[in-house]
């Protein structure tokens, strides 16, 4: 027989995911906001629940959760963003014997490699994942003038999924691999077992990991790999997979600073040296390929990214917390100098053994200040968060959800100032409730409350 508390969960995952169901599958471009809300909150309840599960039943019921979290992602083609599209470009390209970073998609000597899913037939050319290339032809890949803007082990990610397809339905399923085997890799890291529900039942896995596939999922999965080795000492391992994560979409590298925690704080060790080493080395070696085929256009279309995304001084539009005290010429330089506190705070007083902590801290803290408008962004946050536990950090991809689904200055700061005061406060309430359970436990014992650390 079922437990009851057991049983609850189970109501609250499958209404979780019969919700997720419902808003992948909705007619239109972006499902409405309602949605959204609705699912956060049923994924509030169902991990609520899940930690008054008996400890036997967790592991599986996590898995189960997980599978069928990421399997409803697969319900519709991608809805929210039309990456995938310029995935399965690349990795036809690569198939083809071709650098990714040597022609950009409407260039007429790869035209030979157009098929309907990706180069639409007919006059149309409407829907939301549609735009014209210069020649007038239409295509579902973004930005098809300029060359593409991933690393290299994502291009090797790209390849790898190819065969599987050749078309943006496998890039979804091996989306949701990847979604599921973060899952397994939490589940297998000795944390509590729920925590891995932090990332296995996140609604944003079905849209951002799954649903449109995005390859930051790849870099996430790689990233807990990495910081867990790194835990257990193994250096070598857990900085080629950190610098395997960075040469995923460059983001992880917000976590080398807590897999080195402590560093400043004691004299180098062999075991530092070679992590960082062979992250670096990673990093340096998985571009050797595409150098040697493509030269200096391995940049891609990073520089131009970094324009249109607003971080150009004299167009910026990021860093909206900072912008509602400061200039647009002193936001950059105020954000790189508060996260570099931050980076430094942790190499003085980070714990080595738990390198997850000064990962979500800083990778958290960069989020924040630069309040970016795509929220797959903050997959990585999800999976850090999953490992530590400070719940509270989810508010970091969910202001980014909000800010993608409104737009606006306005709306950029309301979102990430909400998200900061989450981050801010939530610990300060924690810290007092354990603190009055502390005095309560002293007070029924008859002696002085021995106070630990939170």
């Amino acid at each position: 027989m079922i437990p009851r508390t057991s049983l609850r969960c189970l109501l609250a995952l499958a209404a979780l995911v019969t919700a997720l169901a419902l808003t992948v599958a909705q007619a239109g471009a972006l499902p409405r906001h309602g949605w959204y809300l609705l699912d956060v909150a049923l994924f509030a309840l169902a991990v609520l629940l899940l930690r008054r599960v008996p400890g036997r039943q967790v592991v599986p019921l996590v898995l189960a959760g997980s599978v069928a979290v990421a399997a409803v992602g697969l319900l519709a083609p991608p809805r929210t963003s039309d990456d995938a599209y310029r995935y399965v470009w690349d990795g036809r390209v690569q198939a083809a014997g071709i650098s990714p970073y040597a022609h950009t998609p409407d260039d007429p000597a790869l035209a030979r490699l157009r098929d309907p899913g990706l180069f639409p037939e007919g006059a149309g050319c409407t829907g939301w994942d549609e735009r014209r290339t210069a020649a007038g032809d239409c295509t579902r890949i973004n930005r098809p003038a300029v060359h593409t803007v991933y690393p290299p082990v994502a291009q090797a990610w790209f390849l790898a999924v190819h065969p599987f397809g050749g078309g943006v339905r496998g890039v979804q399923a091996a989306g949701a691999l990847l979604a599921v085997a973060t899952t397994g890799l939490l589940l297998g890291t000795g944390r509590a077992p729920w925590r891995a529900a932090l990332w296995g039942w996140f609604p944003g896995v079905t849209v951002w990991a799954v649903n449109d596939a995005h390859v930051d999922t790849l870099g996430a999965l790689l990233t807990v790999a990495g910081l867990g080795c790194a835990a257990r000492g193994r250096a070598v391992r857990g900085g080629l997979l950190l610098g395997g994560a960075t040469a995923t979409k460059l983001l992880p590298a917000l976590a080398l600073p807590g897999a080195l925690s402590g560093l400043l704080a004691r004299r180098p060790t062999r075991r530092d040296v070679l992590l960082l080493g062979s992250a670096l080395g990673a990093f340096a070696l998985s571009y050797l390929p595409y150098v040697a085929a493509s030269g200096t256009s391995v940049l891609g279309y990073l520089p131009g990214y970094l324009r249109e995304e607003g971080y150009e001084q004299g167009h910026i539009d990021r860093f909206g917390l900072l912008r509602l005290v400061l200039s647009d010429r002193l936001a950059p330089w105020a954000a790189g100098l508060v996260l570099a506190i931050v980076v430094v705070r942790v190499l003085l007083r980070g714990d080595r053994e738990r390198p997850w902590e000064g990962a979500l801290l800083v990778t958290g803290t960069a989020l924040l200040l630069v309040a970016p408008g795509y929220p797959w962004y903050g997959l990585l946050v999800v999976a850090l968060v999953a490992l530590d536990g400070r719940w509270e950090w989810l508010a970091v991809p969910a202001a980014g959800q909000a800010l993608y689904l409104t737009g606006g200055q306005s709306a950029q700061q309301l979102s990430y100032g909400t998200a900061l005061c989450v981050v801010l406060l939530v610990p300060l309430l924690r810290q007092y409730v354990e603190g009055r359970a502390a005095v309560a436990e002293g007070s029924r014992g008859g002696g002085r409350p021995e106070m630990t650390k939170v």
